[in-house]
């Protein structure tokens, strides 16, 4: 009955994702920074997941955590791949509004379900590869703009750009969920052992980019007009990924 709730949370996270990231928006473009919500988001899950490992190795004495270089180097690329990931998020909705910004996320399921077969040999019923190809099909239709009262000049309802970057985002969404599944099967460990490592990694690239924001002389004084709903958007990111982590492995474990 528990993982019904937080199931539940998890779709209230998950739309309000766009919303939160859209209004925190003026004019329709972000006055602060956007990179630092990653950022934020990382640390708060960084710290988090250290005290909830913390907590498990007081509880046990056998808390499995693999320490071996040739395991932990493996935890850089899906790091990497969230990180371009989480920019391409905030740079979507500049062109796309949140429902649309929703409707492309189901393509998150096309691309993880092919990826799934490619590369992990996960094999899928015909009524599974059935579903994958309708809902590829649905959103593709749903964003064809219809000949009434709007201007014809494009077929879609929203700017190629914003359909470009949905795709790509979804891509590598797949890419990094279908690598860190990988990694979860491949030792027995920990999953606050194995997030404490990746969202290291985050921290550290997130840190390295700002970095090299600052000495390419990028103008950073967006930071200064951070409003509310920011603050709420790096919580919103905080608690979906620790929520989808924990319902992973309830269905993993």
């Amino acid at each position: 009955m528990q993982w019904y709730f937080v199931a539940a949370l998890l779709t209230v996270l998950t739309s309000s994702q766009g919303i939160l990231t859209t209004l925190s928006q003026s004019n329709g473009a972000y006055k602060y920074d956007y990179a630092t919500v990653p950022f934020l988001a990382e640390v708060f899950k960084l710290v988090l997941s250290s005290l909830l490992l913390w907590k498990e190795c007081q509880k046990s004495s056998s808390t499995s955590m693999t320490k071996e270089w040739k395991s932990v180097c493996l935890f850089p690329v899906p790091s990497l791949i969230y990180l371009i990931h989480n920019n391409f998020q905030f740079a979507t909705l500049i062109y796309v509004d949140t429902s649309t910004y929703q409707i492309m996320g189901n393509l998150k399921i096309v691309t993880t379900g092919i990826l799934f077969r490619l590369f992990l040999r996960r094999k899928l019923s015909n009524l599974q590869w059935m579903s994958i190809c309708l809902l590829a099909v649905g959103t593709t239709t749903s964003q064809v703009k219809g000949c009434g009262e709007l201007s014809c000049d494009s077929l879609f309802s929203s700017p190629i750009q914003g359909y470009m970057l949905g795709i790509l985002s979804a891509c590598l969404s797949a890419s990094a969920g279908v690598y860190t599944e990988f990694l979860m099967k491949k030792n027995n460990d920990s999953l606050y052992w194995l997030n404490v490592q990746l969202y290291t990694f985050g921290v550290i690239f997130n840190i390295a980019r700002r970095f090299y924001w600052m000495i390419s002389e990028v103008d950073l004084r967006r930071d200064r007009g951070g409003s509310a709903f920011s603050m709420v958007t790096v919580l919103q990111h905080c608690w979906w990924y620790q929520i989808w982590g924990r319902l992973d492995c309830w269905f993993h474990g």
